[in-house]
């Protein structure tokens, strides 16, 4: 994996050169995924999202088996986003093997993308035991439910400005749902690393905006 200080165009290209000798055809779905990812519509699920799920990856990758399937998982997984529709992973793992077509990866590493895409759907569903790379794609991808408490409030309302033509009534009911979940899961985090650092801040963070949805909103 890469230094944490290098930019996301020159990450794609270190990532992707290996996997696909067209030049045209990796900076053709970077800018696709920019395009996707710097639309209007997106607050929190941006590349600013992406970089920090890399950059949280990347402080992990002796853990990982196969950083360059998770990397390729994290550019992805959220690339088709309509907060309206309940199949965006699907959407995004269909993406990804268009792309994927292209590369010298096996028929397996490029099926193991989808899957780790499609994994992100659920973070509270029952997930194998011992697959660390799926653990950690998790844990980064939630890395933000730990952070400080202004850091918390700022992607609480982004992710409410990406509902904004859902009315207040029916978000506070559905987000509150989302919420109540996560807490009642045994563990939010799957790996001991995430888990120590950041388990105790995600729980207050969630605890909190649950009691402003319960007292009308944020």
């Amino acid at each position: 994996m890469i230094a944490t200080t290098t930019t996301l165009p020159a990450r794609w290209s270190r990532l992707t050169t290996p996997l696909v000798s067209d030049v045209a055809v990796r900076q053709a779905m970077l800018r696709q995924l920019t395009e996707a990812y710097d639309s209007s519509s997106r607050h929190y699920h941006t590349f600013t999202h992406i970089r920090n799920v890399l950059d949280d990856l990347e402080r992990h990758a002796a853990q990982l088996q196969d950083p360059v399937v998770v990397q390729l998982a994290v550019w992805f997984h959220d690339a088709l986003y309509n907060p309206m529709r309940d199949d965006n992973e699907a959407r995004s793992a269909s993406m990804a093997q268009e792309f994927l077509a292209h590369t010298n990866l096996t028929a397996a590493r490029r099926e193991r993308v989808s899957y780790l895409i499609e994994r992100t759907k659920d973070h509270t569903a029952p997930q194998p035991a011992a697959d660390t790379d799926l653990h950690l794609l998790l844990d980064a991808d939630l890395g933000i439910l730990g952070v400080s408490e202004a850091d918390y409030w700022q992607y609480a309302r982004q992710v409410r400005q990406e509902y904004r033509l859902v009315p207040d009534f029916m978000y506070r009911r559905g987000r509150r749902k989302v919420l109540e979940k996560l807490l009642a899961a045994p563990i939010i985090y799957h790996t001991a690393d995430f888990r120590n650092k950041l388990e105790v801040p995600a729980r207050r963070n969630l605890k909190a905006e649950l009691r402003a949805w319960e007292q009308g909103g944020i």
